[in-house]
């Protein structure tokens, strides 16, 4: 009988440590060192034998290794191919993450019944009948799709010999568990050795799989942080369970951008694409409010039209409020510090609420002069033109600067019918065949002018 061997590994990070102690010293983590079984049989999940795709025995002169794209598996998902750079690369292991409830399964498992290829659904935490039930309100174009409920994942590669599938999903990648691991599903070293038997028959065999994974408190994928190098993408499913749409972002992808993003709606039928997320991110408001403005932004390489709301009234406590939803709330405070430094409004004593609508999230500086166009419209109680948008970032002092790709912003601007955009004086514009007019300033004090004055 082979002596058991074990080793300690933080629950957090994944580090291996010789012996136990109470803090883990890569993360800082305090009680989240545990034992585990490691001991291993030589013997193998995957066999060999089994690949059907020709691996190189030898090393080639670079400039003879062939550069032909490989043919991509196409997801019927305009969204998804969009995220993993134009489709399924045969061999690739693909980890998705997200929130509970968010919307991973049904996903995958729309994506699942609209593939035209042979599919095996490995599911570790609902039963077929679940699945079933749920698929009935996914409306389906193919009838190729297996279910199957394992979580061992000897039985499961014995049904992928039988059944040989061109995809294998499998929800998720925390249930699983191996003979050769002696210790509980979800721990570092299962989630290691399941995920290692995986790429070794993805990539011998090049079959993709699609691997569900579950998030932390703190948003990041469950395990050890080896995981996501082990895999050739991670894809993150975003949004808030309060609304319906969701955004599917790449953060990391070997075989594409990982500047790109996908928008979906969860309706009662799965998940709907939305090709044009400008149209449902703007309000379709009759009245003229004050404090909304329209800033032509981009996620990767999408420009977007998205409207900021801002809030700005007298504070009735001693400290004024500062409160951000979807925009980071250190920078607001330097935007107020700003239009009181530079342009003389006295917004020290005055609460001011901003809001993103849509319940996204932005990081795009080009949104600072729509965020101080709302300010100015609710401090001054004056609603905006309807038919204005802008698209610049605001210096510290107070002067107007240029963005990356204005001839995009400005190309979305006049699809979406907004007859001006305000810009940067800086910005090296091309010649456009657009009917929109650019308005160009180079500081806050001729913003106000324009709008107010």
């Amino acid at each position: 009988m082979a002596k058991i061997k074990t080793a300690f590994f933080c629950q957090n990070c994944g580090t291996q440590f010789a012996k136990w102690q109470g803090q883990c010293t890569a993360c800082k983590e305090w009680n989240t060192i545990t034992e585990e079984l490691i001991e291993k049989p030589e013997k193998v999940s995957w066999k060999p034998s089994q690949t059907k795709s020709n691996r190189l025995t030898k090393p080639l002169r670079i400039n003879e290794i062939d550069t032909t794209a490989e043919a991509r598996l196409d997801t019927q998902n305009t969204e998804f191919n969009r995220v993993l750079g134009g489709g399924i690369v045969p061999g690739s292991l693909i980890l998705l993450g997200g929130e509970p409830g968010i919307g991973k399964s049904t996903l995958l498992l729309q994506i699942a019944l609209q593939m035209p290829y042979k599919l095996l659904y490995v599911s570790g935490e609902e039963s077929q009948k679940q699945i079933k039930m749920r698929a009935e309100r996914i409306p389906s174009k193919v009838e190729n799709c297996f279910i199957l409920t394992e979580t061992k994942t000897q039985n499961i590669f014995k049904q992928i010999e039988e059944l040989q599938p061109e995809i294998v999903v499998i929800d998720s990648i925390q249930t699983l568990h191996s003979d050769y691991i002696e210790s509980s599903a979800g721990s570092i070293s299962q989630i290691k050795e399941c995920t290692t038997e995986l790429i070794k028959y993805a990539k011998e065999t090049a079959t993709p799989v699609l691997l569900i994974g579950h998030i932390t408190k703190d948003g990041t994928i469950a395990g050890p942080k080896i995981l996501e190098h082990m895999v050739d993408t991670v894809l993150q499913f975003e949004g808030d369970r309060n609304h319906v749409y969701r955004i599917l972002r790449s953060h990391k992808n070997r075989f594409g951008s990982t500047h790109e993003i996908g928008i979906y709606e969860m309706r009662a039928d799965g998940l709907r694409e939305v090709p044009n997320p400008s149209e449902i991110l703007i309000s379709k408001n009759e009245e003229d409010l004050s404090g909304n403005a329209i800033a032509a932004t981009l996620e990767g390489i999408r420009p977007l039209l998205i409207e900021i709301q801002a809030l700005v009234s007298t504070a009735v406590y001693g400290t004024p409020q500062r409160t951000t939803t979807g925009y980071n709330a250190k920078r607001l405070n330097m935007i107020l510090a700003i239009l009181e430094k530079r342009a003389g409004f006295r917004l020290g004593a005055k609460d001011v609420f901003l809001n993103i609508t849509g319940g996204i999230s932005v990081d795009d500086p080009a949104i600072d002069l729509a965020v101080v166009a709302a300010i100015l419209s609710s401090n001054e109680d004056i609603s905006l033109p309807k038919d204005i948008c802008f698209a610049a970032e605001v210096g510290l002092a107070g002067e107007i600067r240029p963005v990356a790709r204005i001839e995009q912003r400005i190309l979305e601007a006049e699809k979406l019918g907004f007859n001006t955009i305000m810009v940067s004086k800086y910005c090296k514009i091309p010649k456009l065949n657009s009917g929109i007019s650019v308005q160009k300033v180079s500081k806050i004090e001729e913003v106000v002018s324009y709008l107010f004055g």
